[in-house]
């Protein structure tokens, strides 16, 4: 279930393969500088990295917009995407220097003045046809290093800009498309090289994790996160050498079903400078029919940290050890500190709202369970997570039956799985505030029914073997912000949503949580308690993450606001509940009142 590695040992190799590093990912002359990344959540003059610091706890330490002073909260400026590329809008703006940078359906990115609102420029990323993103043409956000903006588009390659400009700097291919690669997440930027994953894992493609030169696009690692696949390190002239198999070939997949294992890495990644570890979460196996592929699967539905220095995993913990439902572990996991109620002690750790509808705490330093609890009303998968183990406790009876065992073979029996598959909590980001020493997040109560078919791998090819039908458990409500305290391991408090929340959260030091509905609305409740103190109708739903800065003074609040996502696409009856909502493309950007 977890899984821990003696304290890395340098050889004559590795030695060779650091040095390497250090030549070709030094820090950035000018720009974005590697410090400006590490510090971004301690310096709220701007916004580079995606989660407002690269430990993902969308935290800020402004108060000037308080729960007193937010009822004075008023739009300063909102600029539309345009054209009839609309769809849904998943992007976490970036601002620095002034500068808004921001992504926009069907890999677009525009930089725009903060101040006015007024567009500096636009890239367009030319899209081949036959792309196939399997939730819709979406994009979470662009990475800024030097003076270089760069982000990943569903054609599956990584675009380097210039921030000034727009111009391309370098373009790399990741993988082909036709066979079912995209990317959709926001890079990450540790240590002068960025940290991308890719997006297609109900096309049976490889999750990964890669590492490149930041100011060249150039490969510096490979990291497979299906095991039985090899990793790489490249030297400065692009030769690739062999970096160890993850894990072991055969041990948790059986004969060659790991060659097309998906465990995508679609959500991106955090990274903790106190460990040294990247952390990202691993998509579903694939098929999604868990007969054809006895075992736990690794290291799909996990979280997986990975030593930047080396491109090594270092420890990995399953949330859903062969995984038959669909749910993923692609959450990310965001560090905070953590005190034991047993001992005392602080520990540092990581918490995880995972899709099966557990909360998971983690040592961050070495993958060992410390606490997981429901942080949803509904469970039906599992009765619990076993605390000494760290497994969890199925209820064998809610597994998808298998259709090889009926009469004609082509459907299994049919069960009734809450969590959906798309999740007690999906893509949209979690926040922790360490003055409440709370989680913030956005949950969904549904479930679906689900059923498994024959399938076998076929390029370019859905490779589901499954089939299912999502519906809402309440009548009026699925959506839920909720307030999770990962000590006591607890819901503290919940305001509900008729419709399925799909953005994300941010939280300050001045007592508020922001969060977007699909209703349109941008909302602040008082951190503490939950109630609402604020909200704006932006004309569209929000399913993006806002972010908050300071610039000449003031305090802002950012959010790209176009519904879209998975819902609509996959949602079953609960898409055709939330029918009525409108589409749209845009930022808005709010200050106080004066």
């Amino acid at each position: 279930m977890r899984h821990s590695r003696k304290p890395f040992s340098w050889t004559a190799m590795s030695a060779a393969v650091a040095a390497t590093f250090a030549l070709s990912v030094g820090t950035a002359n000018a720009g974005v500088t590697d410090k400006d990344i590490m510090n971004d959540a301690a310096t709220p003059g701007d916004v580079v990295s995606f989660g407002m610091g690269t430990q993902g706890q969308r935290f800020s330490t402004l108060d000037q917009i308080n729960t007193k002073t937010v009822k004075d909260l008023v739009p300063v400026w909102s600029m539309s995407f345009g054209g009839e590329k609309q769809r849904g809008q998943e992007s976490q703006p970036l601002v620095s220097d002034g500068v808004m940078y921001v992504t926009a359906s069907y890999s677009r990115l525009f930089a725009i003045d903060a101040r006015t609102g007024k567009k500096l420029w636009k890239y367009e990323h030319r899209l081949p046809d036959g792309i196939m993103p399997c939730c819709d043409v979406v994009n979470r956000g662009a990475a800024l290093y030097g003076d270089l903006v760069i982000f990943g588009t569903l054609d599956a390659q990584v675009v380097a800009l210039n921030k000034d400009t727009g111009k391309v700097v370098w373009k790399e291919k990741v993988d082909d498309y036709k066979a079912g690669y995209s990317m959709t997440a926001a890079p990450l930027v540790v240590k002068g090289m960025v940290i991308t994953g890719v997006s297609g894992g109900e096309f049976g493609v490889v999750g990964r994790l890669e590492a490149r030169d930041a100011n060249t696009g150039k490969l510096v690692w490979i990291r497979p996160v299906v095991e039985g696949h090899m990793g790489y390190t490249f030297d400065a002239n692009g030769n690739k050498k062999e970096n160890g198999i993850s894990g072991s070939t055969n041990a948790s997949w059986p004969g060659d079903l790991w060659k097309t294992g998906g465990a995508a890495t679609w959500n991106g990644a955090t990274y903790d400078p106190d460990t040294n570890l990247i952390f990202v979460g691993t998509g579903n196996p694939a098929p999604w029919n868990s007969h054809l592929r006895p075992g736990d699967n690794l290291f799909s539905s996990s979280t997986v940290a990975i030593n930047p220095d080396n491109g090594k995993i270092v420890w990995h913990y399953q949330t859903t050890p062969h995984d038959g439902w669909d749910f993923d572990g692609v959450n990310e996991f965001v560090s905070f500190d953590y005190k034991d109620p047993k001992t005392g002690k602080t520990i540092k750790a990581g918490g995880k709202a995972d899709r099966n509808g557990f909360f998971f705490v983690l040592d961050r330093t070495n993958g060992h369970l410390l606490n997981a609890f429901p942080f949803v009303k509904k469970i039906t998968w599992a009765k619990s997570i076993d605390l000494k183990t760290g497994r969890p406790v199925y209820d064998d009876a809610n597994r998808p039956g298998d259709p090889s065992k009926t009469g004609d073979g082509k459907k299994g029996s049919t069960v009734f799985a809450a969590p959906s598959f798309l999740g007690g909590k999906n893509q949209m980001q979690i926040s922790y505030n360490p003055d409440t020493g709370l989680f913030y997040v956005p949950a969904n109560e549904w479930g679906m029914e689900i059923w498994n078919e024959p399938v076998t791998y076929k390029k370019g090819a859905a490779y589901l073997g499954a089939g299912f039908t999502i519906k809402p458990l309440h009548d009026d409500y699925i959506g839920a912000l909720r307030a999770v305290d990962p000590v006591a391991g607890k819901i503290v408090w919940e305001n509900k949503n008729y419709a399925p929340l799909w953005g994300g959260t941010l939280t300050t030091h001045g007592g508020l949580t922001f969060y977007g509905t699909p209703e349109g609305y941008l909302k602040a409740l008082d951190a503490k308690t939950g109630k609402e103190l604020w909200k704006f109708q932006t004309g569209t739903g929000v399913v993006a993450p806002p972010i908050t800065w300071e610039m000449d003074g003031e305090q802002y609040v950012a959010v790209a606001a176009g519904w879209g996502g998975a819902v609509p696409l996959w949602g079953g009856e609960v898409a055709k509940r939330v029918n009525f909502l409108e589409q749209g493309g845009s930022v808005w950007v709010f200050k106080l009142h004066k």
